[in-house]
């Protein structure tokens, strides 16, 4: 008898259903990680980003810090592009150079945009214009006067009150192939610094293709002129009224990076703007002049007091911060050794005074000093490197004031009469408290004291001091009129 077929029996077709199931599980092992790459990997068409750094302010050490962080940013994100918001009157040569030398290394395009309306690229910020890749200004804001300040000179590149000099620098340059006549400079440095200048600002020229004779006229006469004029002459490729308009009209235009000609790629990307962090900020407020200034006063005071009172500590330890705090902020700016000198000079005099004291000469001779060598210090017309004169006037005063008060004081406590010590026990009267042949205890000025003596003395006798053995007092018995 024939078994019946059962229902659960294979199908004649399952063994090819199994083979193309492992086949496809095999193709699909093999491509998933390719998949899982290229899920992951960045968008080719997106906008990117573009790294938006302020220069605000006077130019100094703490700005060479701050963007030499943000360059470091814009490489971490790989951004498109640089943006440098320039508002500045100028700042230090150094300081300047630096930055110029991370612009010319950077490999990322940089667009230096004056903004908003109403700031300026003057001085410093004129260079850091030409230093870019792409120049553009806000409306309403103006650029120019980098004529530069030597320290100790005038820095002027034409006198100020020259008729000539006037007209020359308001008269319409043009595209002119000579560069504009140049007036007698003051003295052989400071054209040493202009011709140096001329020639650092026209090979930046050169080299982004701007304008090369009206960066020479902003260099020598100081020439200085708004965005609309600045895009005719071609000092700047762009006028922009935002960040959106700026990032828009760059987009497409090509950029010598590094020597090679690179197309930007800006519309419609993601700004980033970077702070600048606590030791920047900090590395701001010390390289003030005026702070720097303060706080080296501060050390010497301090230093000055724990000296003349020993164990007071906390002055020495606030005056010894605040002076090195102070000589690093000053090491980092342009400062006359000649002033430091006679900023101490005046400080001696003003110390001579309280000790020996002259009728004023010496103190008001020291004042002077002082005053004097504090507006040599900082002596040029660097925009925002200045010395103010109100805290040059007050810093004087409290000098002279301070110094007088406390080193008098000092003084009067180091000639006042010794009332303890060894001198003054001799002589001294006092009680004996026990005595035992030739030695015992007495009290001196509320003093327990060892004792001998060569005469026999009781307790309760009243004793005087004859003269000292180390720890031990030499005595006798008080005259009668000592009772």
């Amino acid at each position: 008898m024939r078994a019946q077929d059962s229902p659960h029996r294979a199908s004649p077709r399952a063994p090819l259903l199994q083979w193309w199931a492992k086949r496809l599980l095999l193709v699909f092992v093999l491509l998933w990680p390719g998949a899982i790459a290229v899920a992951a990997a960045p968008d080719t068409t997106a906008p990117g980003t573009v790294v938006l750094l302020d220069v605000q302010g006077a130019i100094g050490p703490a700005t060479t810090g701050y963007l030499q962080h943000g360059f470091e940013r814009a490489r971490q994100e790989n951004a498109r592009a640089i943006v440098l918001r320039i508002d500045t009157p100028g700042g230090l040569a150094t300081s300047m150079r630096d930055i110029i030398r991370l612009m010319l290394a950077s490999p990322i395009p940089i667009i230096a945009y004056v903004a908003p309306s109403g700031a300026q690229a003057a001085s410093a910020g004129t260079y850091l214009l030409y230093a870019s890749h792409l120049a553009a200004m806000a409306p309403g804001t103006n650029t120019g006067a980098a004529t530069p300040v030597n320290m100790g000179g005038s820095g002027e590149g034409v006198p100020a009150g020259d008729p000539k000099a006037r007209r020359e620098r308001n008269k319409p340059q043009g595209d002119a192939k000579e560069p504009p006549e140049q007036a007698p400079e003051a003295n052989a440095m400071t054209r040493k610094a202009v011709n140096d200048a001329v020639a650092f600002i026209r090979s930046l020229a050169d080299m982004h293709g701007r304008n090369a004779d009206w960066a020479e006229d902003a260099v020598r006469n100081a020439a200085s002129i708004p965005d609309r004029e600045a895009l005719e002459r071609k000092v700047i490729e762009v006028v922009a009224s935002d960040l959106d308009d700026l990032l828009a009209q760059a987009d497409g235009r090509s950029v010598k990076l590094q020597g090679k000609d690179v197309r930007l790629e800006t519309r419609g990307a993601t700004i980033v703007s970077v702070e600048a962090d606590w030791r920047t900020r900090f590395l701001a407020i010390i390289t003030n002049p005026n702070i720097a200034y303060i706080l080296m006063l501060l050390g010497i005071y301090g230093i000055i007091f724990e000296l003349m009172s020993p164990g007071a500590i906390f002055p020495g330890v606030l005056g010894a911060v605040a002076l090195v705090v102070g000589l690093f902020a000053l090491n980092l700016l342009p400062i006359n050794y000649a002033g430091i000198g006679l900023v101490l000079l005046g400080i001696g005099l003003m110390a001579a005074e309280a000790l020996t004291p002259s009728v004023g000469l010496l103190g008001i001779g020291g004042v002077a000093v002082f005053a004097l060598g504090s507006l040599f210090m900082f002596d040029g017309d660097i925009p925002g490197f200045q010395l103010s004169l109100p805290v040059v006037a007050a810093a004087a005063a409290a000098s002279g004031i301070l110094l007088a008060v406390v080193l008098a004081s000092v003084v009067r406590a180091h000639r006042r009469q010794v009332v303890t010590g060894a001198d003054r026990l001799i002589g001294a009267r006092g009680i004996v408290l026990a005595w035992s042949q030739s030695g015992g205890q007495v009290r001196i000025h509320g003093e327990r004291w060892r004792a001998r003596s060569d005469e026999p003395l009781a307790p309760g006798s009243p004793i005087q001091v004859t003269g000292r053995d180390g720890l031990t007092l030499i005595v006798r018995a008080a005259p009668p009129d000592a009772h």
